[in-house]
């Protein structure tokens, strides 16, 4: 109940900024996977998958991934031609992304979770799924961001002359 709260509070503050202007820090970029790859590592350390288990974490970090990567797409990146400062915004689009993201989460949650042991599954390896696939979006969030921002800032700077 209290990561529902958590989860319900995010995403209420995500879908409340969408489309508003936020300042980009390309040098903080990497904090946020940084903190859920270790996170993630510190769970993996702490009950290691075994056999198979760990296809299905390569699996849930590449489709992360690749998600991570459309969600950074739909983030609309500007730069200030007078400061070069960069901006980002999530658009509509990216929040509505977000909310079917949790709800497909909360429904596969409550397969696996229903279905685990019938299915002969590990619970541990239901989270450490859902964590892998957390740090491959956001890592392929960022890293998509970064390239572009990295660009117009470029393409600002040589405007400018």
């Amino acid at each position: 109940a209290d990561h529902d709260a958590a989860d319900g509070f995010i995403l209420w503050r995500r879908l409340k900024t969408a489309g508003t202007d936020m300042p980009l820090k390309l040098e903080r970029l990497w904090i946020a996977p940084a903190l859920f790859g270790g996170l993630a590592l510190a769970m993996l350390v702490n009950v290691p998958p075994h056999g198979m288990e760990w296809l299905w974490l390569f699996i849930a970090l590449a489709i992360g991934g690749v998600t991570g990567w459309y969600r950074g797409r739909m983030m609309r990146i500007s730069v200030d031609p007078a400061t070069h400062k960069l901006n980002q915004a999530a658009s509509p689009a990216a929040a509505v992304f977000i909310l079917a993201i949790v709800i497909m989460r909360y429904g596969l949650r409550t397969l696996l979770a229903d279905q685990a042991q019938a299915w002969h599954i590990n619970p541990f390896l239901i989270t450490d799924i859902f964590m892998l696939f957390v740090v491959g979006m956001i890592a392929m969030q960022r890293v998509e961001m970064a390239i572009r921002a990295r660009r117009l800032l470029s393409e600002a700077r040589a405007a400018r002359g």
